[in-house]
């Protein structure tokens, strides 16, 4: 099977359509994929783009949507950790500062970029030297990489510096700070944006597919069986390897093939709050240590991200609820430090994720580790779990390492490292020219920063859309970041097939706007139905099931415990296309 790639690497319904078409012929003789990988969160993506510019042909297919699980619902960081450099684990902290120098400079500077960080100090004269000599180690360690660092050096605030650079704190509750700089990112975008990427060299990517089944000659693993939930058709796929790359549900994966020799993967849930920036005054993120872990304030745009919490989660994996116990945990201490404490009528969005922690038997969850591993349990499955979403990379290189170790040919080392994701390219001479850009488009230069900041040198497709139809320039109601080509967008480049897609994950309204998207979905569905071919029947189902998916969402927040936000969360089933 020839895999002719697509050069624009969009993921709209011809695309998805043509590689069913690709996949479903791999039975035939001689037809066969080189490596076919289950899972489209980070890590399954990553594995796809590594695995395919190595010249392999690859499959890639995602149950739900790509990034729907935990990939979309983390802290927004690329960081190196600076709780795992206090746990002496230097070779973890050092792998991923490597990874985030290689984000925002070389492979992603259109989605990652510096932010900055205040490490307040409480304690007079030991807690400076000892916390500085940290910090210092954190930046040296990121620059001996032969990379760029991406990111300024910290620096040391007396407690007026504090005060100065986050008025909003609480005139006593610290005696100083250390500024000091990671890289955040959109999660959700970027794995979109990395699915892409691979499918523009060539892999073949279908999201809304369910493996069912995995396929046997003997003890050998040769492909998978799979259920396209857009039609409920079945069919296999044969490879030569299959990468399972689930994340948490790892250990329901792994018992389709064998139940000896298990990575065992356990899952912790961490939750988060949004809130708007104008609630406190802080020209910096805050790094805050409680009793059970750290918790982040983190710049995001016109708001706040504030999180996060580390409990064990036993309960659905699909749909994380966030309980109150949960809020309250966030807002009481966020609250420690503030002068004008923050009240849940503060609080526009929430969103819960869960970590995938690698367990033995009887670990507990503060003893579980974010290294990765990768096993080979039976021949021609590997898995790949653990592991933290900044290095996803490495992880991706070693699952595809060990994929290929056993092929006949010889394959390629893994290049990924040199390149850049779609939009990179061009990014920054794209940004130089915005001014002409908004003259020659009619749309105003805000705008057209915000398209930078989110497509890179791909801004000209979403421009397109608006000079073939200049009403696409206006924001989607309740929501005056986006533009409703967006939402166009989502569905023709980037593999959106439903609206609780583009509102949850190809843009951030759910979570970024009082009423969680609801003012937005009839637009929303609309856009999305042209494109998608839906009925009128179909894209009501569609209205309705997000609003009903936001009421259960809101009524979990209100719940005592972790059982009851559970249940109440899942009143609301997954939709699913008409038929």
């Amino acid at each position: 099977m020839k895999s002719v790639p697509d050069t624009s690497g969009a993921l709209g319904p011809g695309a998805r359509e043509a590689s069913i078409v690709q996949l479903r012929a791999t039975t035939e003789p001689g037809g066969e994929l080189d490596i076919l990988i289950v899972g489209g969160g980070i890590v399954g993506a990553g594995a796809a783009l590594d695995a395919v510019t190595r010249g392999l042909t690859v499959g890639i297919v995602e149950a739900n949507d790509w990034a729907a699980g935990t990939s979309s619902r983390s802290s927004k960081l690329i960081h190196g950790g600076l709780r795992y450099l206090e746990m002496l684990d230097f070779g973890l902290v050092k792998e991923a500062l490597q990874e985030r120098g290689l984000l925002l400079s070389e492979i992603a500077p259109h989605l990652a970029r510096p932010v900055p960080f205040l490490y307040p100090l409480t304690r007079p004269f030991l807690e400076r030297p000892y916390v500085g000599a940290g910090i210092a180690l954190y930046d040296l360690m990121s620059v001996s990489n032969g990379h760029r660092r991406g990111v300024p050096f910290h620096k040391h605030l007396t407690r007026r510096g504090t005060l100065r650079a986050a008025p909003s704190l609480k005139d006593d509750a610290f005696v100083g700070s250390i500024r000091y700089y990671d890289g955040q990112v959109d999660d959700a975008k970027y794995v979109a944006n990395l699915v892409r990427t691979a499918a523009h060299y060539g892999a073949h990517a279908v999201n809304q597919m369910s493996v069912v089944d995995f396929l046997r000659e003997g003890e050998r693993v040769v492909g998978a069986k799979v259920v396209n939930h857009e039609d409920g058709s079945q069919f296999k796929i044969r490879a030569k390897q299959v990468i399972n790359a689930t994340g948490v549900w790892t250990d329901e994966t792994q018992a389709m093939v064998t139940d000896r020799g298990q990575l065992k993967v356990r899952a912790s849930k961490g939750i988060h709050l949004v809130v708007p920036r104008d609630r406190f005054q802080s020209t910096v993120g805050l790094i805050l240590r409680t009793e059970k872990s750290v918790l982040f304030v983190i710049p995001w745009g016109r708001h706040w991200i504030i999180g996060t919490t580390d409990t064990d989660w036993n309960l659905d994996k699909a749909h994380p609820a966030a309980s109150s116990k949960d809020i309250d945990y966030i807002l009481e201490h966020v609250n420690k430090v503030l002068k004008r404490p923050l009240t849940r009528e503060d609080v526009e969005g929430v969103y819960a994720g869960l970590r995938p922690l690698l367990a033995g038997e009887n670990d507990s969850t503060a003893k579980l580790s974010r290294e990765h591993v990768v096993a080979h349990p039976v021949p021609g499955l590997v898995v790949v779990a653990g592991g933290k979403w900044t290095t996803y990379r490495v992880m991706a290189k070693d699952a595809v390492d060990e994929a290929t170790r056993t092929m006949d040919e010889r394959v390629p080392p893994s290049c990924t490292e040199t390149i850049p994701l779609l939009g990179a390219s061009g990014f920054k001479a794209a940004w130089n020219r915005r001014n002409r850009t908004a003259e020659e488009s009619g749309v105003h230069v805000a705008r057209v920063e915000h398209l930078l900041n989110r497509y890179g040198s791909m801004t000209s497709e979403v421009l397109d859309i608006i000079g073939e139809n200049p009403a696409l320039a206006e924001p989607l109601p309740g929501a005056d970041d986006y533009l409703q080509a967006e939402a166009v967008y989502a569905a023709t480049h980037e593999g959106a097939r439903h609206v609780h897609d583009v509102l949850t994950r190809r843009t951030r309204i759910s979570i970024e706007s009082w009423d969680r998207g609801v003012s937005a979905v009839p637009v929303v569905a609309k856009l999305m139905g042209e494109v998608l071919g839906w009925s009128d029947v179909q894209r009501e189902s569609e209205i309705k099931h997000y609003i009903a998916r936001v009421e259960a969402e809101r009524l979990s927040q209100q719940q005592p415990d972790d059982i009851s936000a559970d249940a109440a969360r899942l009143g609301v089933e997954d939709i699913v296309p008409l038929r």
